[in-house]
């Protein structure tokens, strides 16, 4: 039932949802059926508005099974249904609703997440085999490697792409909509000689995953977009919703913003949230034209500002305001707050790295010491390196932290090992897979795996292929356990995903503790996987969220206990998007450091170099330090005395220092002298040195 036909909603009910709100996001929440792009800036209350806005259909009589909630984060997702199942609990109260957990059925997640869930319900309509499997990264560089070595385009004499290198390549491409020729003259210039043959591999990797029948992370979206682009598998698509609601719009890339027009052509229904001053995803193949570009692709656009913000101060926002404003094509806003007083953010000089190093801790310490505990600060960077010398002084002063980033749990070896196996009972063709699960056992190398594995596909998943096969002396004592294993998962129940993974354990153990060191904590790792797996219903959908949204770390076992449960938080600017602290650090605020000198191609990359800066300097809720080293050496801490001296970043330029309090790191006041009490004058300096010649 389409909102225009609600009956369920009374004043009452609608005034208990809209309550908390501010006009700007009443208006935005209340909005008709038109096509509605909300420009949220930062700190305004996105997240909550949205809620609102799903609530408020809901509400209206949009039924929840008709509303498309797309992210970026599975947690986004999770967190809106979550608020708009309170939001509706609370509005019960007020008036008569069906169902106040309604939220829970709202078709709600990542755009990758939705792709493989319609690609399941559809894709045999347009030639896709039911058990495809989906390739995460490792995955599709392995594939890509498979492809450029049997096409020989690796040697000793020949510089070419390595396989992350061409799957860069190969993804900026599709995801950009970018040619090759492009894409090679402006991001990877050096390999512009290797055009014909990167034509070669990827036509190559495209056929090999047909053949596999597996799916890269490019594919979900790309297929999606092909099912739209048909008239009838369209139109069943889009009859699916009444209403589609886009977060962080700014993020989007090239194929996304097709889909989100495929899914509603004339923009009735449509509603995205964004900001473009926090488009700071290029080397994604996001685009920040797609939100500036909205109102044309959608003529009937209503464009709502949010501005209030509830975050930072006054002076940090008057800062950050100016900063942003530099931005050569923007949205008009001016943030504001309620939340007057609060000191200048600090523009601080430093000598050198070391300096600067030591300065940010004191003062860390020094909130902490007036009590702002340390996971309430955060100190951001450019790159992850440029942190080293900040760790190394903070174990030495004993100040716990922790850094955001690192090895995702299912991108571990161990995992992937075992994972594996169910891949390749859900897709026999999944050469990826096979050739992974076959090389664990000893005795086997790459080219018995790869007749091997080929055997198994042409049997389409039959074990009898296998029965009886002469292997490598090495591999005949694990031989007929494997097939037996392989046997026990192409015959298992699909839901029954936990007893799946335990018979894998079984097996897998004694290979794990050969292969690999810190074997217990690996296997403790692998126990958690299975009760993971328990949580499924079937092996296909285990297999796909696994990949789509996989934990993104796993824990050994306890190390010694930290007295002091607090820590400090470190992070790269734009692992820092969507979060706040009470006090931010900005380091290495020089030219080449902030922008990044590999992102000074183009006004675009400058300008996205400059929207990142405003998101780093826009985490704080209290009070923001920049930090600017006047000299860098060479070689790293302490090897070479060579240097040079650094300007400050382009992004606050002269006319915007007033707006910071300037000061030095160490300022030294030089000790007052007793004029009466020196002897030497310079005409004395000068003979003793006119005596050196004559």
């Amino acid at each position: 039932m389409a909102a225009s036909d609600a009956k369920t909603d009374t004043p009452a009910l609608i005034e208990s949802l809209l309550r908390d709100l501010n006009d700007a996001q009443r208006a935005a929440v209340t909005h008709a059926d038109g096509p509605l792009l909300i420009v949220a800036g930062a700190g305004t209350g996105k997240t909550a508005t949205l809620a609102h806005r799903v609530a408020y259909l809901i509400a209206r009589g949009t039924p929840p099974g008709r509303i498309l909630l797309l992210t970026f984060t599975r947690r986004a997702a999770d967190e809106m249904i979550r608020r708009t199942e309170a939001l509706l609990r609370r509005a019960s109260n007020a008036g008569e609703l069906p169902d106040t957990r309604a939220g829970s059925t709202v078709w709600g997640g990542t755009f990758h997440s939705v792709a493989a869930r319609l690609l399941r319900m559809y894709g045999e309509s347009v030639g896709l085999p039911p058990g495809f499997t989906i390739l995460d990264r490792s995955d599709s560089e392995d594939l890509m490697h498979a492809v450029r070595t049997e096409l020989d385009l690796g040697s000793r004499t020949r510089r070419f792409p390595q396989k992350g290198t061409c799957l860069d390549i190969y993804s900026r491409c599709v995801n950009a909509a970018e040619p090759l020729g492009h894409v090679l003259e402006t991001r990877f210039p050096w390999c512009k000689s290797e055009a014909d043959d990167l034509k070669r591999l990827f036509a190559g990797y495209v056929d090999r995953k047909e053949a596999s029948r597996v799916l890269d992370y490019d594919d979900l979206l790309v297929f999606w977009r092909g099912m739209l682009a048909d008239d009838a598998l369209g139109r069943l698509i889009r009859d699916r919703f009444d209403a589609v609601l886009v977060d962080e719009y700014q993020d989007t890339n090239a194929v996304q913003a097709d889909i989100v027009e495929s899914l509603r052509p004339g923009g009735q229904g449509l509603t995205v949230v964004g900001d473009d001053a926090q488009a700071i995803y290029g080397f994604r193949a996001a685009t920040v034209r797609n939100i500036l570009d909205f109102p044309a692709r959608f003529p009937a656009t209503t464009v709502l500002t949010l501005e209030r913000n509830y975050r930072s101060s006054a002076p940090v926002l008057d800062a950050t305001n100016a900063i942003i404003a530099e931005a050569t094509e923007r949205y008009d806003k001016s943030l504001w707050t309620e939340r007057q007083g609060g000191a200048r953010p600090a523009l601080v000089t430093c000598r050198d790295e070391r300096e600067q190093t030591s300065y940010v801790i004191d003062r860390i310490l020094g909130h902490r010491e007036e009590g702002t505990d340390l996971k309430r600060q955060a100190v951001l960077f450019r790159a992850a390196h440029h942190s080293m010398d900040l760790e190394m002084e903070l174990q030495e002063r004993n100040v716990p932290f922790v850094k955001y980033g690192g090895l995702k749990f299912v991108e571990m070896a161990h995992v992937k090992d075992l994972v594996a196996f169910l891949r390749l009972a859900e897709n026999p063709h999944d050469s990826v897979a096979a050739l992974r699960v076959l090389g664990l056992l000893p005795g086997i190398g790459p080219r018995t795996a790869s007749l091997l594995a080929g055997e198994f596909s042409q049997a389409d998943g039959d074990c009898e292929a296998w029965v009886g096969r002469n292997v490598p002396e090495a591999t005949r004592p694990l031989w007929p356990d494997f097939v037996s294993l392989m046997r026990t998962l192409l015959s298992a129940s699909p839901g029954d995903v936990a007893s799946q993974i335990h018979a894998c354990r079984a097996f897998y153990a004694p290979l794990c503790e050969q292969r690999y060191d810190a074997a217990p904590a690996r296997l403790a790792d692998l126990e958690q996987l299975e009760m993971l797996g328990s949580r499924f219903s079937d092996r296909s959908r285990f297999l796909t969220e696994s990949v789509l949204d996989a934990p993104q770390w796993t824990g050994d076992f306890a190390g010694p206990p930290l007295l002091d449960e607090d820590y400090l938080v470190l992070s790269t600017m734009h692992s820092a998007k969507g979060l706040e602290f009470d006090v931010v650090y900005v380091i290495h605020a020089a030219d080449g450091n902030i922008p990044s000198d590999m992102a000074t191609g183009s006004v675009e990359e400058i300008e996205e170099e400059r929207r990142l800066f405003y998101v780093a300097c826009t985490r704080a809720r209290d009070a923001l330090y920049v930090t600017h080293p006047l000299r860098y050496y060479r070689a790293g801490r302490g090897r070479s005395d060579a240097y040079g001296y650094a300007q400050r970043t382009r992004f606050i330029p002269d006319r915007l220092r007033p707006l910071f309090a300037e000061r030095q790191a160490s300022p030294h006041a030089e000790a007052p002298v007793d004029e009466g009490a020196v002897a030497v004058t310079t005409a004395e300096i000068r003979a003793s040195m006119r005596s050196m010649w004559e």
